[in-house]
């Protein structure tokens, strides 16, 4: 017998896992506006891998690391080289809010990513 979920068990665990990351202080959809203005999404996408890694993997890559906030915080704000699959390196964009140099945005974003 196939096990299937309901819509109310769907919505109820949509809400939940919503009000969780609202909890956290995370604006997802500030996220997701940040990383549109900063063309991330032309390199990166959340769940398959572009020229960039998928958000899910990079998530994947510093979960439980301690260091994790702080070291995406530096590759997006430092302009540091991003290696590619084909061995060619490149610097990475810097990510740029309004206000310049907002840490709080920045932040939010790096949350974002690691919370998928």
């Amino acid at each position: 017998m196939k096990s299937t979920m309901s819509i109310l068990q769907i919505s109820t665990l949509a809400l939940t896992v919503g009000l969780s990351l609202q909890a956290w202080g995370l604006d997802v959809e500030a996220a997701k506006a940040l990383a549109r203005q900063n063309n991330c999404l032309k390199c990166h996408a959340v769940d398959k891998e572009k020229d960039g890694p998928a958000y899910h993997a990079v998530a994947e890559k510093f979960k439980g690391k301690p260091n994790a906030e702080a070291r995406l915080i530096e590759h997006i704000t430092s302009g540091e080289k991003a290696k590619f699959a084909d061995g060619h390196e490149e610097e990475h964009k810097i990510v740029k809010t309004s206000p310049p140099k907002d840490m709080e945005q920045i932040k939010n974003l790096v949350q974002w990513i690691l919370s998928l």
